[in-house]
């Protein structure tokens, strides 16, 4: 390991403990889960044709791979548990890095993690129906089961991880093989619903198109957790992320032709368990049963892997803030914050139970209201850790950059301006759900005077 992966390992958190099959699996499982199994019918929703729907997918996967490689010149030259709030420090000072971990901790992070229990929630409650509010209920359960494993230890967490993500791409790759196999016009086509651009126009149909089918590659942005915990960073920060990124848009753009060959568009606008109707549609209601559980456990997949990595930056602003210390404390049995995954689990109970109280039962309309509440905080500091690739190049020229970045600047150019449009698009289209995101990211602001005078000392020695 290089001498700056070595001063970016906190005192008594051991370096090198994450393998590149560890990091791919911590990867995939965080964004297939919740995508492929959640979100097709919400995108499907602001689509008019097949052909745009699947225009989508493709566009997303690409500024998901231009977005890796940004990330995997800022992971293999500043490798920290820490993540994007370690970058946008260096960057662009602490009070943006207190902001970014404000954000993160209440709005994006545990949004996300809110909105893939709510998917884990509805194909749970169809295999073990709890009542009215049987998906939150679910929702509520999978997030206390996997903060409990997490602080078991981290270990027994990436163990279970494994599992997860071969059950996640064997369900996956049955759903592929089902739909694509399928003969025969789709079974829901004769549903006919316009799509949302028949009523908001192209440019709304588009921004939350996009939005949402990001929000699903996003969650590969959370290997810049794992950097500061990998077998040498420099070298296997980009092998992560390259990897783990072409897996995931394999995954998704040959899932999303198999809705299609089943469903159909119109169909596919009306389905809430998209995988389960799928098999339901191809095998009967035994093959319906079967997916489902595989698809509940799966999804536990995402939520597993976003509670591990989502923890880290409580535990990295615990250490740069005295104020926070608590949550900045290692257990070295367990090999894990554990003060930090309390205080985050207890953050999206808070959010499950709000959702429930705005939407009623639904979960379907549950997961839209917590994109709404993530995207715009989002995106926004997305585009700030774009932008830190060519900052950091400026006031950081001689440090050591193992993996740089192709076509500089050109990639992070197009990743920033990308990001700058879907900022604007989830402010715009997105509703009341974003406005409250913003409103809780602006309620940070006055805790900015937290951030201390020792934080540029901190970075450099990072």
């Amino acid at each position: 390991m290089s001498s700056s992966a070595t001063r970016s390992v906190p005192a008594g958190l051991p370096s090198g403990g994450l393998s590149v099959v560890d990091g791919i699996a911590l990867l995939v499982g965080v964004v297939v889960g919740i995508g492929i199994f959640g979100f097709p019918p919400l995108v499907a929703q602001h689509a008019d044709s097949p052909a745009m729907y699947m225009t989508f997918w493709v566009v997303g996967a690409g500024l998901m791979l231009i977005g890796a490689l940004c990330y995997a010149e800022l992971g293999s030259a500043y490798p920290h548990q820490g993540g994007e709030y370690h970058y946008l420090t260096r960057a662009w000072g602490p009070r943006v890095g207190f902001l970014f971990a404000w954000s993160r901790g209440m709005v994006v992070q545990t949004g996300s993690i809110a909105a893939a229990a709510f998917i884990y929630g509805e194909y749970a409650n169809d295999l073990m129906p709890l009542g009215t509010y049987g998906p939150a209920l679910h929702a509520a359960f999978a997030v206390v089961g996997t903060t409990v494993l997490n602080m078991l230890g981290t270990r027994e967490s990436k163990n279970v991880q494994h599992v997860f993500t071969a059950l996640t791409l064997s369900g996956v790759a049955a759903v592929i093989v089902v739909g694509l196999l399928a003969s025969g016009p789709p079974v829901m086509e004769t549903i006919v619903t316009p799509g949302t651009s028949a009523r908001e126009g192209l440019a709304g149909a588009w921004g939350m198109g996009l939005i949402l089918v990001l929000l699903t590659y996003g969650g590969w942005n959370e290997a810049a957790y794992l950097s500061g915990e990998l077998e040498n960073p420099g070298r296997n920060v980009s092998r992560v992320l390259v990897i783990g990124t072409l897996i995931v848009a394999a995954c998704y753009i040959l899932a999303n032709l198999a809705f299609l060959e089943i469903f159909g568009l119109a169909g596919l606008r009306q389905t809430h368990a998209v995988a389960a109707d799928l098999m339901r549609v191809a095998a009967g209601p035994s093959g319906a049963t079967a997916l489902g559980l595989l698809v509940s456990l799966t999804a536990l997949c995402t939520i597993n892997s976003s509670i591990l990595t989502g923890a880290r930056v409580y535990f990295a602003l615990g250490r740069d803030l005295p104020k926070l210390r608590a949550l900045g404390r290692w257990h070295q049995g367990s090999q894990s914050p554990r003060r930090a995954l309390l205080v985050q689990a207890a953050i999206v109970l808070a959010l499950i139970v709000l959702a429930l109280m705005t939407t009623g039962h639904s979960g379907g309309n549950a997961i839209e209201t917590m994109v709404a509440y993530t995207a715009p905080v989002f995106w926004m500091f997305m585009l700030l850790v774009a932008l830190s690739v060519w900052r950091l190049r400026v006031l950081d020229p001689d440090r050591p950059r193992p993996f740089k970045v192709p076509l500089y600047p050109l990639t992070p150019l197009i990743f920033a301006l990308a990001c700058a449009a879907l900022t604007w698009a989830s402010v715009r289209y997105a509703g009341l759900g974003a406005l409250l995101g913003l409103t809780v990211l602006a309620a940070g602001l006055p805790l900015l005077g937290w951030t201390d005078r020792g934080g540029r000392k901190r970075r450099e020695q990072g």
